[in-house]
């Protein structure tokens, strides 16, 4: 039914008034659900630095942002799978990843103290998210020029990795660092092999430092392969910056 409205100059209008089909929108399918439990496992792991006492705010972050890597295969395969995917869900989507390794990356930085060996790398990735979301937003419409590629893909799958294996750092070198107090620099002299280690922390160390290594050597690959991508996605933008002739 068309509702009349009164116009500017006295007379009534017949055009419909329009309204957004909000339920059809908002479809709470199992997929959406996942993505915003994705979305909101974001804030949470920084929150449960301030919850929690080290280590179990480093495992609360660990279990977290595992399950939510996970999820982010999960939703897409099930949308997919199960024909939901949904305007909602490709709005939603990129936006969780994004503010999962951006925070994630934030809360690495806090408790590395900002190492230059973790703050370079995750430099180099916040910036090109930054860069390409500006890029997509400029694009407007032509936006599906920036479709995600393959390697953009790989990239995201080496950040969660390295993500969650510089997570699992941290556990490991709280327990190291509790295995050796009171030790004073004798365990030094257990790692050389010059004390019998009867506590295990030989262990300990090499899961530190194992975790320390392979989660930087992915960090730093997830870095390159987002300057590699970022710079593909400007490449295929370069075309609509061009000012128009006269």
């Amino acid at each position: 039914m068309s509702l009349r409205r009164s116009s500017k100059s006295g007379r009534s209008s017949t055009r419909p008034l329009i309204r957004p089909a909000l339920t059809k929108a908002m479809r709470w399918t199992l997929p959406n659900i996942l993505t915003v439990l994705r979305l909101v496992a974001a804030p949470l792991m920084a929150a449960g630095f301030l919850v929690f006492g080290r280590p179990y705010a480093d495992m609360f972050a660990l279990v977290l942002f595992v399950l939510a890597a996970t999820t982010d295969w999960l939703d897409g395969y099930l949308a997919r799978a199960w024909n939901q995917t949904s305007r909602m869900g490709a709005m939603l989507d990129p936006i969780a990843d994004k503010a999962m390794v951006v925070i994630a990356l934030g809360v690495l930085l806090a408790i590395s103290s900002l190492s230059f060996l973790i703050l370079l790398p995750a430099a180099l990735i916040l910036f090109r998210e930054v860069f390409v979301s500006g890029l997509r937003e400029y694009l407007g419409d032509t936006a599906g020029t920036l479709a995600v590629t393959k390697l953009a893909k790989w990239k995201t799958t080496v950040q969660m990795v390295a993500i969650s294996v510089l997570f699992a750092h941290g556990l490991a070198e709280h327990y190291f660092g509790r295995g050796i107090e009171g030790m004073g620099d004798l365990w030094q002299d257990v790692l050389a092999g010059e004390i019998e280690d009867e506590t295990g922390i030989g262990a300990l160390w090499n899961v530190m430092q194992a975790t320390f290594w392979v989660g930087l050597s992915l960090l730093w690959a997830a870095a390159l392969l987002t300057v590699v991508t970022g710079a593909d996605y400007l490449a295929k933008a370069m075309p609509y910056l061009k000012e128009p002739t006269a």
